[in-house]
């Protein structure tokens, strides 16, 4: 006897029917998007057609394989999707197809089946030897970080890893010192790239090093890529081997990976075979087509002159940021930006990164702690990192820039204020003095007011995808 339930009837339902407690997260979610600001130098804000293609029915088809040699039947239409893929990265790249290679299957990300290890899979052998910036100097827990205690993650744990370093007069990379290091220790794998690093990078110095010593140079450009494409920035592909990148970052897409090989090596002419089978089976499994569809609706717009000057302003953001911070007599690793992010060291104001990032929040402001160089342990930094992709993705130009920095300003001002009135420097300390009115205490009221100027001066920008004309705020959320 049939059934008198519609079992499928849930299938056609919208989000908001079916679930209206998750549809109700992601509209407070919005609205902190929308009435705050986003300086998490690692992230961005992509576009309505990429969240479109990102959500589209692609999300149902399971594609293990490459094109033309797939394990499932019926991907004659994702095989066309990612060979278009792969088309727009090597031309938003400048690349020739003849010399480079790309798979855009890869995932995000640091954990193991992942980009970076993927890419390490293909190129060294379990405990071969790799170098990378350490992770205080502005390098990615990905390139080999480790402490006196822990490896903390599989690159360390897999591979042999000793860290190259900035120069401490300089904050800049020491080429001489890296290529001393290398010529000791003798690693298969060079890494450049990083994850706060406010300067460009002299591939160019690295691919010697390299070639002496016989190593791979692999460039992680995650952070950097949209302004490398857009050519505001130095390019990798001249002189490494193999080149990775995030796809969310500067160039503004959804979260995935792509890894580019080269494919003219006398020495490797089975790389582009490796990369692949690193990808999968070794890795990952099937990869996300509709991740690989917003992918290539990201790359097309890098195509799109907008995206060069938007490239453009993000790093005339990213310095006058920078300069402003500079002229209230703050300290700066590197004294200022060649990119996207300005890293703020704490310490000479005897605040660390933890406090003021609790602070931001408390505002509405977005940004993370991070460590400087001669921070005895990451799990303490001195200070933070900001980035203006986001915000120039709101279409903020270097005016907008310094009413930030202000804020900014008075968030640290804030911070000695709070930091004094707790009396103490623990943290949960600080937080109740920020968070609970004190008797004869200012700072709770002056982080109200300040958080009511930031709601509203960033209510006032567009938020991609989302019609900030008729939004309204969801339950659950404090306006006051």
């Amino acid at each position: 006897m049939a059934s008198s339930v519609d079992f499928n009837k849930i299938l056609y339902a919208p989000l908001a029917e079916s679930d209206p407690e998750v549809q109700n997260i992601i509209d407070k979610e919005t609205w902190r998007q929308l009435n705050g600001l986003e300086l998490i130098a690692s992230e961005n804000l992509t576009s309505l057609s990429v969240m479109e293609a990102n959500g589209s029915i692609l999300t149902n088809k399971y594609s293990e394989g490459l094109p033309g040699a797939r394990y499932y039947g019926g991907n004659e239409y994702i095989d066309e999707l990612e060979s278009l893929c792969r088309e727009r990265a090597l031309k938003a790249f400048n690349l020739d197809p003849a010399k480079w290679g790309v798979n855009v299957q890869p995932y995000s990300g640091s954990v193991s089946f992942s980009l970076i290890f993927a890419a390490l899979t293909a190129l060294i052998q379990p405990q071969d030897r790799l170098m990378g910036l350490g992770l205080p100097d502005g390098g990615h827990l990905t390139h080999g970080y480790y402490t006196a205690k822990k490896k903390m993650t599989a690159s360390s744990i897999y591979f042999q890893s000793f860290p190259y370093a900035i120069s401490p007069e300089s904050n800049l990379i020491d080429y001489a010192g890296l290529a001393a290091q290398a010529k000791i220790f003798k690693p298969r794998l060079i890494i450049c790239g990083a994850s706060a690093y406010p300067r460009d990078w002299d591939y160019a110095e690295l691919k010697k090093t390299a070639e002496k010593e016989g190593a791979w140079l692999l460039c992680d450009m995650a952070h950097t890529s949209g302004l490398i494409a857009a050519q505001e920035l130095n390019s990798p592909f001249d002189y490494c081997d193999v080149v990775t990148t995030t796809t969310h970052k500067t160039l503004r897409g959804p979260r995935a990976g792509l890894i580019f090989f080269r494919k003219d090596l006398e020495n490797a002419k089975d790389l582009e075979k490796r990369v692949n089978e690193a990808v999968f089976p070794a890795c990952q499994g099937g990869p996300h087509n509709n991740t690989i569809a917003a992918v290539a609706t990201a790359l097309r717009q890098v195509a799109d002159p907008s995206f060069k000057a938007y490239a453009k302003q993000v790093v005339a953001n990213a310095r006058t940021l920078a300069s402003t911070l500079l002229e209230h007599g703050y300290k700066l690793q590197t004294g200022g930006t060649d990119n996207h992010l300005v890293l703020w060291d704490l310490r000479p104001l005897g605040l660390t990164g933890s406090k003021v990032e609790k602070v931001c929040d408390l505002m509405g402001i977005t940004i993370n702690k991070n460590a400087v160089s001669g921070d005895a342990s990451a799990q303490v930094p001195g200070g933070i990192r900001l980035g203006t992709s986001a915000l120039t993705s709101r279409n903020m130009t270097e005016a907008d820039i310094k009413v930030v920095a202000d804020f900014l300003h008075r968030t640290v001002q804030l911070s000695l204020l709070l930091q004094k009135e707790a009396g103490t420097k623990m943290l949960k300390d600080f937080v109740r003095v920020a968070t609970t009115q004190q008797e004869g205490k200012q700072g709770f009221a002056q982080v109200k007011q300040l958080r009511d100027e930031v709601r509203a001066f960033a209510s006032k920008w567009p938020l991609p995808g989302v019609d900030t004309a008729n939004f309204k705020t969801p339950a659950g959320v404090e306006e006051d």
